[in-house]
């Protein structure tokens, strides 16, 4: 399937085509569409595998590395080895993999043809008047697979240049490739998300996004503490006379967050924008302040983004299943509760009762104040049933009494207020990662200095990153009412101690794994937070309906 596309200006300079991006437009255009127009490059165990052989090859002086550009040709790259051989030159590609299966001898893959054809093409107009001639070597195999450099090879090079370009001025993504198997070797998977495009009704399919990310999340509490960077390790160093030096090697780390008065060098900023570490600050008392990711994000998904959530039939069709999905959580969370007496049952019953009245509305509500509305009054029947759902011999002063915030006046308020930044920290990172603008939404409006967006998306992770396991904490009597709070006439604030048993309960909650509801696979709910994200994008790049359809068991 073709994508719609105009031919780009002819009196505008066209920038080269990447000689390697023709193998992969020859796999698949929508990867091919990822990697040049929308940056997205994703190093996987493969990827990393045949950088290694690369290296191997230079060791052992079998990679002689040429650089080649043409104007005429609109190509640039790098030959992995160029020889000459009786008075041609041979153009060397090597792939990890093994050879294509011939009718009578080995043959190489359509994409590593046209990749070593487009080379062959550079080597012949730098070096007018001399024979060129392909190979392919197959390590896996340990073939070696020959070719000529003709006309028919010239002209599937000319043909696929055309089409890079076409699809490089076009601002729509192309479809997800009908041939199933080669999504399972793409590195770009979880970002493409094929099998969740094609998912229909009952279907099972292979599970391409993964489960967990099991890179730590670095949180440093400390006042004063710096965090700087040592080779490829991020470095924190407590304030004088309060211990050694801690080392966390960068590969493992996904994000470094900075609790109050936590200084990061320069060294090590540029580090994690380089490497994909995202940086976030919180004010000491657990109010989320912004992040920092590499990259800008791709102009086309940003432009798809906007064009879609200027339209209010899209806007208002996201925002319905939003606050269904948030009301049903509450309701799913109070429905857990068998604890109490008949006073507390009868409670529970009663708001449980209500939100399910809610629910159906939500599908009929003919705009988004009518929601605002509808979420109101489920906030207000959740939030007053929500301390029946607390033991009997909880600490009183652990006991739940009524939502408040800025600053909140509670022991269990401040907790929770603590719990709900990191949601928004967390969620504000996956809207990055994606390439999303967190200030463009489609159901909260803009307010001080919070995304729309991420205050959007976080609405469907308050009750299983939050209220669940604090309350679940509180029930287990995890909390010491005195040592893990700082109690004034005016605010409740977590102690040191708090925000650390506070970031372990959320860091271990992430961890667990669920079995999504409708796609079907388990993944944790660090991944969840992702999936949700990158399927809120297909709402107008691929499959829509399947934003917000994930709910608690």
């Amino acid at each position: 399937m073709n994508v719609p596309v105009t031919s780009p200006k002819p009196d505008v300079a066209e920038p080269s085509i990447r000689t390697h991006a023709l193998h992969a437009l020859a796999y698949c255009e929508r990867l091919f569409y990822l990697e040049e127009v929308e940056e997205l490059r994703v190093a996987d165990a493969s990827v990393f595998a045949g950088r290694r052989l690369h290296v191997q090859l230079q060791e052992e002086g079998e990679r002689v590395e040429l650089e080649l550009a043409s104007e005429a040709l609109g190509l640039h790259g790098r030959v992995d080895a160029l020889r000459t051989r009786e008075g041609t030159l041979v153009v060397h590609e090597h792939k990890r993999g093994r050879h294509a299966p011939g009718r009578d001898a080995p043959e190489a893959w359509p994409s590593d043809r046209l990749q070593a054809g487009a080379y062959a093409l550079l080597v012949e107009e730098r070096f007018p008047g001399t024979p060129v001639e392909c190979r392919v070597r197959y390590h896996q195999t340990d073939t070696t697979v020959s070719f000529p450099l003709d006309a028919a090879l010239r002209r599937d090079v000319a043909a696929a240049v055309s089409r890079a370009r076409l699809l490089r001025a076009s601002r729509e993504r192309p479809p997800v490739t009908p041939e199933e198997r080669k999504c399972a070797k793409c590195s770009l998977a979880p970002v493409c998300l094929p099998e969740e495009e094609r998912s229909g009704a009952g279907e099972e399919r292979p599970r391409l996004f993964p489960e967990d990310d099991v890179r730590l999340v670095l949180h440093v509490t400390t006042p004063g503490a710096r965090v700087g960077k040592s080779s490829e390790q991020l470095v924190v160093t407590p304030p004088d006379g309060e211990g050694e030096p801690t080392r966390q090697p960068g590969r493992m780390v996904s994000a470094l967050i900075a609790h109050g008065a936590v200084q990061v060098s320069a060294q090590a900023l540029a580090y994690c924008v380089e490497n994909d570490i995202g940086v976030h600050w919180f004010t000491s008392g657990g109010r989320y302040l912004g992040g920092l990711t590499g990259g800008a994000g791709s102009v086309h998904r940003r432009l798809r983004q906007f064009e879609a959530l200027r339209q209010e039939a899209v806007c208002l069709g996201l925002a319905r299943r939003l606050v269904a999905a948030k009301l049903e959580g509450q309701l799913r969370f109070l429905m857990r509760a068998s604890r109490g007496d008949t006073e507390s049952r009868k409670v529970l019953a009663s708001a449980v009762r209500d939100l399910r009245e809610l629910l159906p509305k939500c599908a009929e509500a003919p705009s988004l104040e009518v929601l605002l509305g509808l979420e109101g009054a489920g906030a207000a029947r959740y939030f007053g049933a929500l301390p029946y759902l607390q033991g009997e011999d909880v600490d009183a002063r652990l006991r739940f009494d009524g939502r408040n915030r800025r600053p909140p006046r509670d022991r269990f308020n401040a907790a929770l207020g603590f719990l709900y930044g990191l949601v928004h920290r967390e969620v504000e990172a996956a809207i990055r990662a994606v390439g999303l603008d967190v200030a463009f939404g489609f159901y909260h409006q803009p307010r001080g200095s919070a995304g729309p967006l991420g205050l959007d998306v976080m609405e469907l992770f308050r009750v299983p990153l939050a209220d669940m396991p604090l309350v679940a904490s509180v029930n287990r009597r995890a909390w010491d009412a005195d040592a893990d709070f700082e109690v004034t006439s005016e605010h409740v604030w977590l102690s040191k101690t708090g925000r650390a048993k506070a970031i372990e309960l959320y860091e271990r909650r992430k961890r667990e794994t669920w079995k999504h509801n409708v796609l079907g696979y388990s993944l944790s709910y660090a991944r969840l937070v992702e999936l949700e994200v990158r399927l809120l994008e297909k709402e107008w790049t691929g499959k829509p309906g399947l934003f917000a359809t994930f709910r608690l068991r």
